[in-house]
Order: structure tokens, then sequence, then C-alpha cells
């Protein structure tokens, strides 16, 4: 199942001294853990085999062997993908098939790791909300900006917030039949973490749209999506996540869409009707 690698490389900076450690050398060595018993992992990594089964069970495993056939399926799909990291010596065909490459392996990746049922549950709650606020700052602020665009097109109140009073001025406001969702990968943006805490304190249903793993966001949600990239390429803007936060709000949107879409599809057709003379 795609996707391990990066759940393991996105709770990093979460583990105990004793289970980075075990992070690091599968991280490092992926192909040998499927050959590998558990007393042999803990010798090579200075642990014991207690601490393999926690780390195990702190990325959500049912036990060692779980891992094993999970990280090893990990590594049989990579070897058949094409991707890579951008290099300036690059000719313009290189970059074409690294970066939409590793733009789609980031979306097939948060495809694995998203927990269905709190997709469903972020989804009902969108569909029941009075209002709607999107919080997110820099490249997370576009990816809101999105969701405001798709969901006003079917007549949720909504809005996208990008600057910091406007998010905790709105976020004070809410009710408990209102829902604010916090777009940030890293999980640390402070703005939005504070305007999604402001939120919650309200009464409002938060949701947060992050990288998998204990974060501030995280802290402060209700509902966790998360989302995994590489972040391999001129990590500047972030794209490859940005593409699979830009998934996550398609996701999302086309259910509340189903759900309701007898009485949501006047509302589509009015608004596309409404831009035509727009579209050149």
């Amino acid at each position: 199942m795609p996707g391990n690698l990066e759940k393991i490389q996105a709770i990093m900076n979460n583990l105990k001294p004793s289970e980075k450690k075990i992070a690091q050398y599968i991280l490092r060595n992926p192909e040998e853990i499927s050959d590998l018993p558990i007393a042999e992992l803990a010798k090579r990594c200075g642990t014991s085999e207690a601490s393999v089964v926690r780390f195990c069970r702190t990325l959500g495993y049912k036990g060692y062997q779980d891992l094993k056939i999970k990280v090893s399926a990990d590594v049989a799909v990579k070897s058949k993908k094409v991707q890579g990291v951008v290099s300036i010596d690059d000719d313009v065909d290189a970059i074409i098939t690294k970066v939409s490459k590793n733009n789609m392996l980031a979306v097939e990746n948060t495809m694995d790791i998203l927990d269905r049922s709190e997709v469903l549950k972020a989804a009902e709650a969108l569909l029941r909300a009075k209002k709607i606020d999107f919080y997110g700052v820099g490249a997370s602020g576009i990816v809101a900006q999105d969701a405001m665009h798709k969901f006003m097109r079917i007549n949720k109140a909504c809005t996208a917030y990008t600057d910091t009073h406007m998010q905790l001025t709105s976020a004070a406001n809410l009710s408990p039949e209102d829902v604010a969702v916090g777009i940030s990968y890293s999980g640390q943006t402070m703005d939005t973490v504070d305007a999604l805490r402001l939120a919650k304190n309200a009464g409002a249903t938060t949701i947060c749209i992050t990288k998998f793993g204990h974060s501030p966001i995280t802290k402060v949600s209700d509902i966790k999506l998360f989302v995994t990239s590489s972040e391999a390429l001129f990590r500047s803007g972030a794209m490859a996540s940005r593409m699979a936060q830009l998934n996550v709000i398609d996701i999302l949107f086309t259910i509340v869409a189903c759900k309701k879409y007898d009485d949501i599809i006047k509302y589509l057709e009015n608004t596309s009707e409404a831009v035509a003379p727009r579209k050149y």
C-alpha cells in the first residue's frame, strides 16, 4: 500500500528517541525490512523489541508483521514509478515528467492514508453547516480560496480567510451550527491554529487538512484529514502538498454535492449560466 514510508517520514519529529532510530533505519533501508526479524531490527537500531512494537502502534499498525507487509508493498510499488528531484540541469522534458509524477504520487499516497470515516464525517459536517470558514495562509491560502469557490457554487455560505486578523474575527463569531476548516501542511502555522482554536471554543466543528502525524493543528481539530507528500521538489511553494490538499477539497465537495444533488443542481446551473458570458 503506497504511502507508508511517507507516513513514517511525516511523523518523524513527533517520535520518541528510540522510535526515531527505528524510523530513520526503515527510511534508509526500506528494502531490507521484509527479511528482518524484529529482534534483528531492534539490534540494528540500538533499541529494544518493545520499542519496535510501540513504534508500530504509534503508526497505527497491528504489529511488526503488519508494518513489514505494508513497507514491502510500498517498496514494490515505488520501484515502478518514475520520480525524482528536479535538477537545475534538467531539460524541459525531464522537468515536466518529474513535477507531474511527484504531484501524482502525492495524490496517490494521500488517497491511501485518508481515513474514510473521517472524510465522511467532514463531508456531513460541511453539508449541515450554516456557515463555513476556510483558513489558510501562503500556499494553503490558495487551497482555502479554491474551497470557497467550489462551495459557493452550490450555495453554501462560506468564506476563505488568509489574513490573520480576519481569521480570528470570523472565528470568534462562529456558532455550533458552523464549521471551520484549517489548512496547513506542516500543522504548525500558528495563525491558522489560533483561528481554529478560537472557532472550536466558539462551539463550531473544526476540521484540519494537514500532513500525517500529531501537530498543533490536530489538537484543536474535531476531524482530521491527513495528506502526504515527499516535498522533494524545490521545497518553496510546496507544490506536491498543495496538489494533495486541493484533491481533498475536491473529494469533500464531490461527496457533499452527491448527497444533495437534487437540491444543488439548480445552483450549479445558475452559477454556470452567470459566468458563461465571461468565459473567453
